[in-house]
């Protein structure tokens, strides 16, 4: 995994199937903090309050942390397979919550965790993928006669100019991937700019 690149989910996607007369619907979407997955939860919960089981998974980038839950269905058998689903689709900042309703047939501990884990994964199979790009920003001081060269930085989605502001200093903010920065700076300082993080 890069330090600046990521793939996440570009919108919410949901999935419904029946395996042995239990129905399950997995449920992905793009989170980026802990408080703002769990006010998710509760929403999913209250809608699909009649399900048996509400379990999920999810996993951060910033802080590359991941957390689970079986939601009271054996131990291991649902949050892990889950969050198996997510680290193998090679994705961060996502949760995934599969709702069960209880068919009256027992799928066993081996049934069960291949049930959510096929559920989430055919969930996050049929998303849309959107790739994610950390950036610092550099405010960079561009003189008049070099104003044509500025815009030969510009190389998407490495170096994105952000915003541009035109008067006694002409003032052109970059957002720049992190593991680009310092060539980006080193080309600056070719170039005679004056430039600040």
């Amino acid at each position: 995994m890069s330090v600046d690149h990521y793939r996440t989910l570009a919108a919410r996607t949901e999935f419904r199937h029946k395996i042995e007369r239990s129905e399950f619907l997995g449920i992905a979407f793009p989170v980026t903090r802990d408080d703002e997955f769990f006010d998710e939860l509760a929403r999913i919960a209250k809608r699909d309050f009649d399900a048996t089981h509400h379990c999920w998974a999810f996993r951060l980038f910033a802080e590359q942390r991941t957390r689970s839950s079986d939601a009271g269905e054996p131990s291991g058998t649902a949050g892990r397979p889950i969050l198996a689903a997510i680290e193998g689709a090679n994705l961060h900042d996502v949760a995934v919550v599969v709702v069960r309703w209880y068919g009256g047939v027992k799928l066993g501990t081996g049934g069960l965790t291949r049930a959510y884990r096929e559920t989430a994964a055919e969930t996050l199979r049929i998303a849309t993928i959107a790739d994610r790009y950390v950036y610092t920003r550099i405010r960079v001081i561009v003189p008049f006669d070099a104003l044509g060269n500025i815009y030969r930085l510009i190389d998407p989605p490495n170096i994105v100019l952000a915003e541009e502001r035109y008067g006694e200093q002409n003032e052109f903010f970059f957002d720049v991937r992190q593991s680009r920065a310092g060539d980006f700076e080193k080309r600056l300082t070719e170039l005679r700019l004056l430039f600040r993080d």
